[in-house]
């Protein structure tokens, strides 16, 4: 009884392990269908092509305006090779084309400094003109040592020291002789077309002023005192002034060397250049590079 039941039992089925063989084959036939298009569609019928077209357009129910275009891309109406849509770059002209876009910014670059360059050796130029202009009619006055003139990032700098006593001292009110060198530079000036920045200077002792509450009110109440007088007697107009305090935070010299006090005291008259921030930047570096020169 029990061998005829072990009989009639059916065998268990095995696991099949070579089912990706039917996806495999699959997918070669997919591949070898592609290829097959591919070859087809690289030797043209023009007509079977708009006619493929045409029932692509229709089958995605688009217009076959959409596909527009594509007979452009053949040579003529016949049979013709499709033309590639946009070439490759292979990896040497991917390089080169990197190369000269480099090159292209750096020659660019260089040519951008070369021009700041020349704009502030020319405003150098411009300013140095204007310096011996102010030294002059300072000498013919005899207050040539009552100015120094520098340059910065700013422009010109034309530093009314107090060596003659411009200033005295815990005052902001000009000396007669401060005033007479004020009224020589408006003359000058006045010729000019930039703004002008006045800006005070405390020397660096530390004493509280006498009649202000520190060393900035003392800084731009001289200040003050020079642009009234650049305004109401040498006649500038007031749209070209400004005006700036830094107490005792920027001396001119330094504060260890003897009389270095009495030049500190100051109010210097800015000449304001107009170039770009980049190029006045420059203009301490042409001045030291021309004095290198002795030029």
């Amino acid at each position: 009884m029990s061998t005829k039941r072990r009989r009639l039992e059916e065998p268990e089925e095995h696991e099949n392990h070579e089912r990706w063989l039917v996806t495999y084959a699959d997918m070669v036939t997919l591949l070898m269908v592609l290829f097959i298009v591919l070859f087809a569609m690289s030797q043209v019928d023009q007509k079977k092509f708009n006619a493929l077209k045409d029932g692509l357009a229709a089958g995605f129910g688009q217009s076959t305006s959409v596909l527009d275009g594509s007979s452009s891309i053949l040579d003529q109406a016949g049979t013709s090779s499709m033309a590639p849509v946009a070439p490759a770059l292979n990896f040497q002209e991917l390089t080169e084309v990197e190369l000269a876009s480099t090159s292209n910014g750096v020659a660019e670059a260089v040519q951008d400094a070369v021009r700041r360059r020349q704009d502030a050796e020319a405003e150098v130029t411009r300013f140095e003109a204007l310096q011996e202009q102010v030294l002059k009619a300072l000498r013919k006055k005899g207050l040539a040592d009552d100015v120094q003139v520098s340059y910065d990032e700013r422009g010109l700098v034309l530093s009314l020291v107090s060596r003659h006593v411009v200033f005295e001292a815990d005052l902001a009110t000009l000396s007669t002789r401060g005033r007479e060198v004020v009224d020589t530079l408006a003359t000058v000036l006045a010729d000019v077309d930039e703004p002008l920045q006045v800006d005070g200077h405390t020397n660096q002792v530390k004493v509280k002023p006498k009649y202000f509450a520190s060393d900035w009110d003392l800084s731009a109440a001289r200040a003050l005192t020079v642009l009234r007088r650049l305004d109401e007697v040498g006649g500038l107009p007031g749209s070209r002034l400004m005006l700036a305090a830094y107490g005792h935070e920027k001396p001119l010299v330094d504060p260890d060397l003897p009389g270095s006090q009495e030049v500190n005291k100051r109010v210097d008259v800015v000449v304001l250049s107009s170039l770009p921030s980049e190029t006045r930047a420059m203009l301490d570096d042409v001045v030291a590079s021309r004095e290198g020169d002795g030029s």
